[in-house]
Order: C-alpha cells, then sequence, then structure tokens
C-alpha cells in the first residue's frame, strides 16, 4: 500500500486503494510532475487532479472520456478546443458546462438551450449580442443574472420587472441613471438602496420616508440640502446625525 504525505492510503475515485507501482506516468513523477497525495490524475480529490492537468496540460486530452465525470471536467479545463468538442454531450451537466466555458462562440450558441441551467449560465458567460439577450427570460435566476452582468447597459431595462430582486440589483447597478427611476420603488428594499446609490440626488426626495433607515441614510447623505434635512429628526441616530451634518454644511 502507498501513503500520501498526510499518512493516508491513496485512494481512486471508486474508493479503491492504488499504488504508483504501476502507474502510467513513472517519468512524470521522477521528474516532479506527479506526486503522490499532491498532483495525481489517479487521486479522488479534484484538486489533487486539477494540480496534474496544470503541471501535465499536455495529458488533458488523454482524459477527456475518463469514466469520473470529475476527471474529464478537470481535463476540459486544459484539453484544446477540439478534443472538448465532444464533451457537449456528456452526460454529466459539470462536464458540459466547462466545455461551454472553452469552445469557440459558435458552439457555445448550440448550448445555450441545454437542460441544465448550470450550462445555460456558462453560455451567458461566453455569449454576446442576441445570443446573450436571448437567455434574459431563462427560467432560472443564475442564468438571468449573469446575463444581467454582462448584458450592454442600454439594453438592460428589459430586466426591469424580473421576478428576481438580484437580477433587479444587478440591474439598478449598471442600467443608465436615467432609467434608474422605476428601481427606486422596487419592492425590494437591496434594490432601491442600489438605484439610490447611482440616482441623481433630486430624485431622492421620495425615499425621505422610506421604512427602510438604509434608504434614508442615503437621502440624508446625496439628497439636495433642502431635503436631507428633513431627517434631522429621523428615529434612527445614525440617519439624524447625518441629516444634522448636511443642515450644518456651510
Amino acid at each position: 500500500m502507498t501513503l500520501t504525505d498526510d499518512g493516508e492510503a491513496a485512494e481512486d475515485w471508486t474508493g479503491q486503494k492504488f499504488s504508483c507501482q504501476d502507474c502510467l506516468h513513472q517519468k512524470l513523477r521522477e521528474g516532479g510532475r506527479c506526486v503522490l497525495g499532491r498532483i495525481c490524475v489517479r487521486d479522488k480529490r479534484t484538486r489533487r487532479i486539477d494540480n496534474f492537468f496544470a503541471k501535465n496540460p499536455e495529458y488533458a486530452g488523454d482524459y477527456i472520456d475518463h469514466l469520473y465525470f470529475e476527471v474529464r471536467a478537470l481535463a476540459a479545463k486544459y484539453a484544446n478546443p477540439f478534443q472538448v468538442a465532444r464533451l457537449m454531450k456528456d452526460p454529466e451537466a459539470e462536464v458540459r458546462a466547462v466545455a461551454a466555458l472553452k469552445l469557440p462562440l459558435a458552439r457555445v450558441r448550440d448550448m445555450r438551450n441545454d437542460k441544465s441551467s448550470a450550462v445555460r449560465q456558462a453560455c451567458a458567460l461566453r455569449l454576446e449580442g442576441a445570443d446573450l439577450v436571448a437567455l434574459a427570460g431563462d427560467d432560472e435566476e443564475p442564468v438571468r443574472l449573469a446575463v444581467a452582468r454582462r448584458l450592454d447597459p442600454t439594453l438592460l431595462p428589459m430586466l426591469l420587472d424580473d421576478s428576481s430582486p438580484a437580477v433587479r440589483r444587478e440591474v439598478a447597478a449598471r442600467i443608465p441613471v436615467n432609467r434608474l427611476y422605476p428601481l427606486l420603488k422596487d419592492d425590494d428594499a437591496l434594490v432601491r438602496r442600489a438605484a439610490a446609490e447611482r440616482a441623481a440626488p433630486d430624485s431622492l426626495a421620495m425615499l425621505a420616508k422610506d421604512p427602510d433607515l438604509r434608504l434614508r441614510y442615503v437621502v440624508a447623505d446625496r439628497a439636495p440640502r433642502e431635503v436631507a434635512i428633513r431627517l434631522v429628526n429621523d428615529p434612527d441616530e445614525e440617519v439624524a446625525r447625518r441629516a444634522r451634518e448636511r443642515r450644518d454644511e456651510a
């Protein structure tokens, strides 16, 4: 039995013990590019498998068809696009997602309707223009969030009414300032705050009585002075303090 540096028996992805003696990569081992317990493609731990491919990317293509999906996914990170192409139909979503991050855009376009949201999210991180817009109506929040982070800001109004507060917060952070008004009235306080932090100061008066103290603080801090001083007696001391500072400004 071969032990790792941690004194553990080396195990592969099936839970079987293994030895370096029958390893295919003896020459790599001699050169320090394959080290039991640290840099090993046969190990069950993904970090050690990834370390192997990072040190030996030229071998990644040899493992594209490995039985263990983690090995295929990690090999795909380092293999060339021609080798990765056959993973577009891999049974594991994690493997297909890595393929979507590596393949040419023409191939990624063919994957944007994948049944897995993880794969569609990966596509959203790569696609551009109309192909990216097509994913704005995806059923899954992570996909739409990826779209919101990459879509041209002038196209973000299409997501103003998105059902996800996280998506609307991203919209508030990137949409042109002159399109922020609807988000100042959003039901979600964090969306309103993200909008208020970018909105024109003279549009903030509507938030002076917001139930969320974070919004009232933004008003005290950013709104025109005549609006900010309305909050000098705010029940929250920090909001009231900032309003008094604005009142006493020269």
